[in-house]
Order: C-alpha cells, then structure tokens, then sequence
C-alpha cells in the first residue's frame, strides 16, 4: 500500500496526475478495507493510465440536490473490477473511484440522509421511529445499491420500505406518502447511457428534497469520509413493498382521465407501447388495460435489462429509442406509440397523421397538447369555471415553450415558471397543499382525488398540468415528479378523444397551432466529459456570464435574464433559487436559453421562435405551412450562429 500510494504521489509530482486526484486516492485507500479498490488503482498506476486515474478521482462524486450520479463501470474495467463476470457481462464490482457510483459514496450518502432524517424526526416529536422508502430501476448494480442502503439505513435504526422488484421514479414518490415514510431513495440514472447509475432523495411531501432540507441533507453527506460506522443498539426492519403498493397507486391513475366515456367509445384506438428494458411495463400495460384500451408490447424491449440492447440509448427524446415499436405500430396498424425511459419518469409519443404516417412529437408538443387538454376539458365539465379559474394553475419550466403559457392566458388560468427540474413542481404541490386549512386536510393524501380537488379549488390551487421540455408531465398532486405511468394515461386520453372528432393528435396540434401560433423549439447540447471536460464546460459557463452576446444571428439582443445573478421572482411572488442559466431574448422575439446539466456532462441549448397570427385570427391551412416553414428556418439557423459561437469561445 506505501508503494502505492508513493507512486500515486509521484505521479502528481511529475504532472501526469491531477493534485485533487492523488489526494482523493489516498482518502479512499484510508477509508476502506475493500481489496477491489487497492488493486484497482494498483492496475491502472502499472498501465500508466493516468487519465483514467484523473477521471476517476478528480473530483469527490458531489452529492447535490438531485442526490448523485456517476459511472457505475469505467471506460476502462480493471481486472479486479471484472472479478467473476455476472449475468448479461456485468462487472462482478462497480468502478473504483471518488467519482464514481460505488458503494464507497452510496454509503456516504445513505449514512447521511440517515442523520439527517434520525434527527429532523426526532425535532418532530412524533413516535416510533422514521422510515425511508427505497426503489431501483433495472440498470447494473441497481439492486444492490438499494439493498446495501436498506443495509445502512436499518443498522442505524430507522425502518426501510423496500421494493421487491424494480419499480418507477413516480411510484417511489407515491410510495412514500402511502406509507408516511420521511424520506425516498430511488437508485436509478434514468435514461442516461447504461454506464451510469444514480441516487435520488426525496422527503417526506413525496417530492426530490428542496430547501430548507437540501442544503442540511447535502452538508452531512459530504461530511462523511469513510463506509464504517458503528451500527446501532436498536435495528430497524426492512419492510418490503409490492403489490399492494403497485394497486393503490393504480387507484389514484384510475382518476386522471377526465371523460372516461370517450375512452369507452373510441375502444378500436390501438397503441404499441414500450419500457425500453426499463420499469415501466410492471404498472403501464395493465394500466391501459383497465382503463379499456388494446395495448400490445414489444417483446424483445420488455426484458429488464441494464445493457439497454435494442437501442443506442434508452431515451424517448430520441427518435431511434421509438424505431422498434414504430415498425410494430406500422406491422399491425397502431394509432399510437408510446415510450417509457427506464425509470418510467419520462414518456415519448408517436402518433398516426392524417396521411396514415407516424409522426413523432417533441416534449414541447406533447406537453402543450396535455395542457390545453387538461384546461379545456376542465371548463368543458364544469370543474372550472369564471369564478373559480384564478385558483387553477399549469406550471413549467423556464426552459418549456411558451405555447403553453399561451394556452394558460386563453383561459385565465395562472402559469407558473420554474427553475428546469421537477422538484420545483412538487415544492409548488406541497406549498398548495399546505394552504387548506389544516383542520380540512387530515391524511390529505388518502382522501378522495375528487375531495382533493375540491379544496385545492376552494381554499388553495387547482394544479391542472405541468411539465418540462425534456419530456416529463404530470397532472394531479398524488405524485410530486415527473410521472411517466400518469402521462401515458393522459395521452391515451386525448388520443382517444381526436379520434372521437375524427381527426390525429398531429392533427390536434395543428388546430392549436392555427390558433396560438407556431412555437417551434429545438434543444442542443455539447458534451464533454472527464475532468478536461468539466473545466471546458465551466469555461464556457464563465464566458457566457461575463461576455454574453450582443446580437445573434442578426438580431439584436433585447434582454438578458441571469439567474446566477439576477433577483427573479415568479408570479407567485416566490423567489427563483440561483442557478447558472442564461435565458437571452432577441428583437425578433426569439429566445435562447443556456445552462449547464444538473446531471450529464453536457452544456444544453434552449431555442425558442414563435409565428403567431394577427391578434384575434387564425392560421388558414396555407398561412400554417407558411409559418412552420418559416420558424423551422429560424431555429436551424440560430442553431448554427451558436455553435459556431461555442467554438470561439472555447478557442476551436
């Protein structure tokens, strides 16, 4: 172990070894017992991999206010990682380093969402002790990270909920009021490649922690250096979830559709649905099912399976993730295509048109489609109404169209815009919630969805929809994130109610467009990994801030919002948190947004352009081509002025 450590110092001496990385191999090495983790690095040191060493241990894998993610397998594997191969070709262990999913920092991690829960619930007086709900998705090492926090969270005397199987993000979140838990662990990376894996907190609202919780939760983790602990003198229990967890939020979707008899009627509307190898199947198709629709699979995705094999990546933004159950929805004549990111957080959508093809929409379009759905529906019904619209709200992200504000204002109904993130949603549900009167809302979340909207309406808000670009929605408080199982249901909806008005949810948006406008969106992102990376995107962070441009494309710059620095407000009057974003408007009434990813190694792109007709008309069938052509136009050429930009700005 000396010689180790002497070549690792020796190394940074030399300048072939980061400074940060040298130190976080030695805390590591001190800070455990694991042979994997000596022999690992021993391996790499030998290879002279000093990039790989870099990558690994630059930095001390953060635990910030999504909680955590990482590679679980590096881009190399050491033989001491590979150990005895496992099923589907996994490694038998999780890559070595500070900056890396391993159970070095679910450890850290769990012991100190743990303190932080053992003492807040202690502050609260309540009896008994606290519990955490934990969930996985199906991604490499998934079960054994939760297993393993189940592990650490029961030795220090709490109680862990513990899912059976692998199970979705929102159904956590649901989970976790269900069975008043204090706190959410979901283990998953989403629909990040199948290299990485993630940890994800939630508090005991349901939603992903927010302050004052993160900020406590944050400090503790980051506090704590080494896997041991001293086990407490009063275990707790694991306690495991399934079915019955599984049928009591299958209640709660039962409630979403808002016209069941449109369902009833259109019963031939046919859709392909598929997880992607993913979670979303154990509650989608009998969902579906239930509610009266032909739903067939696609066999060779339903296989759990972390590889992610049939495509290039498990993400429904990307229309190659959808290309299988296009193909099976052409074979067998399918109306409609749905798909679920591993996790089940997010939902992509293709749809038939009126020339027979499938076409696919974007998060921006689904979404705007859901919203304007949802709210003219609601007045359709009369659950809203002249007096009572002011107390109904769709909510957003700053980054989501502007359609749907648009459809907002056509209703009198309040939009909300949030920092990107769902986690700002679910603190807006709770923040609704806990205007009722509290004599009015006992075991709130057990009541009757129906008496839950009564007062919201009455004493609070009526959240109607809310969503994000990258392709998560929800539509009622029962979960506080993003909801994948809830969005397919409200799709499958609207699906059924065109086909009722004999026309395609491409045809739908059109008859939106024709009236708000064409909203046009496209989302880019450069991305750049490992540690030379990460100074190339903070590189670029910096420039934008301090020399953001003039004119774009020609357009001059009208204004420039920067929430790192700027004091922003929403219309509620909530302060928006600080965050390194950018949102710059042109004269033209364009919009770009830039900000670096939350989770992904990638700087992001935002660009807005808007056709609208003139004030109190519509689009005629050829003013609609006019307009699509023309923003199309727009935003490909905005497109190219940035990164052309981003080059210069990186000296390329």
């Amino acid at each position: 172990m000396n010689q180790l450590i002497s070549s690792i110092q020796q190394a940074a001496k030399d300048g072939k070894l980061l400074p940060s990385s040298a130190d976080n191999v030695r805390a590591l090495l001190s800070g455990s017992t694991s042979p994997v983790y000596a022999q690992a690095v021993t391996e790499l040191v030998e290879a002279g991999d000093w990039k790989e060493l870099d990558n690994r241990f630059f930095r001390t894998l953060a635990f910030g206010t999504g909680g955590l993610r990482g590679k679980t397998i590096g881009a190399v594997v050491t033989k001491a990682e590979l150990g005895t191969p496992q099923a589907l070709g996994r490694p038998e262990f999780p890559c070595v380093g500070t900056n890396a999913m391993n159970t070095y920092n679910i450890s850290r991690a769990t012991q100190g969402l743990v303190g932080y829960v053992l003492e807040h619930f202690k502050k609260s007086g309540r009896p008994g002790r606290p519990a955490i709900c934990i969930s996985h998705d199906t991604r490499f090492f998934s079960r054994e990270f939760a297993e393993l926090a189940a592990k650490i969270i029961t030795e220090h005397g709490c109680d862990a909920y513990l899912f059976e199987g692998p199970r979705s993000t929102p159904e956590l979140s649901f989970a976790v009021r269900h069975v008043k838990a204090q706190a959410g662990i979901n283990l998953t990376a989403s629909h990040n490649p199948p290299q990485y894996n993630g940890y994800k907190v939630y508090f005991e609202d349901g939603g992903q922690v927010v302050e004052p919780h993160a900020t406590a939760i944050i400090d503790r983790v980051n506090a704590v250096e080494s896997e041991a602990y001293t086990p407490s003198n009063n275990p707790g229990r694991v306690i495991p979830m399934g079915t019955e967890i599984d049928g009591a939020y299958m209640d709660r979707l039962a409630t979403l559709p808002l016209d069941p008899e449109v369902i009833r009627r259109e019963n031939s509307l046919k859709i392909v649905y598929t997880p992607l190898h993913g979670v979303g199947a154990v509650i989608i198709k009998p969902m579906l099912k239930r509610l009266g629709f032909q739903c067939d699979g696609v066999a060779e995705q339903e296989t759990p399976d972390g590889r992610f094999p049939t495509v290039k990546s498990p993400n429904p933004e990307n229309a190659e993730a959808l290309s299988m159950a296009i193909a099976q929805a052409d074979a067998t004549g399918a109306d409609l295509v749905i798909a679920t990111d591993p996790d089940d957080d997010r939902m992509g959508v293709a749809a038939r048109d009126a020339s027979g093809k499938m076409q696919l929409l974007t998060g921006n379009q689904t979404g705007s489609i859901l919203a304007w759905y949802r709210a003219s529906r609601n007045f359709e019904f009369g659950i809203l109404n002249d007096s009572n619209k002011k107390n109904a709200v769709i909510i957003k992200t700053f980054v989501t169209t502007d359609l749907q504000k648009a459809i907002a204002d056509k209703f009198g109904i309040r939009c909300i815009e949030t920092l990107t993130g769902f986690k700002y949603i679910g603190e807006k549900l709770r923040k609704y919630e806990l205007a009722i009167p509290e004599a009015l809302r006992p075991n709130y979340p057990e009541l009757p969805e129906e008496k839950t909207r009564d007062l919201r309406l009455e004493f609070s808000t009526l959240y109607i929809f809310g969503g994000e670009e990258s392709y998560g929605y929800s539509a009622s408080d029962f979960i506080r994130d993003k909801d994948g199982n809830s969005a397919t249901v409200l799709i499958a909806e609207v699906a059924a109610y065109a086909k009722s008005r004999g026309f395609t949810l491409p045809g739908l948006l059109d008859r939106i467009f024709a009236e708000y406008g064409v909203y046009l969106e496209r989302g880019e992102s450069l991305t750049m990994d490992g540690a030379e990376g990460a100074a190339q995107i903070a590189k670029l962070v910096e420039s934008y801030a301090t020399n953001p441009p003039a004119e774009v494309n020609g357009s001059k710059v009208v204004s420039i919002l920067n929430f790192a620095k700027d004091v922003i407000h929403d219309v509620e009057g909530d302060r928006i948190p600080a965050e390194p974003m950018l949102i710059i408007t042109l004269a033209d009434e364009s919009k770009i947004a830039v900000r670096p990813s939350g989770t992904e190694p990638k700087i992001k792109y935002y660009m807005f352009v808007a056709k609208k007709p003139v004030a109190g008309k519509t689009f005629s069938d050829d003013e609609l081509a006019a307009a699509k052509s023309a923003a199309s136009a727009n935003i490909a050429d905005l497109w190219s002025w940035i990164s052309t930009d981003a080059k210069s700005r990186l000296g390329k």
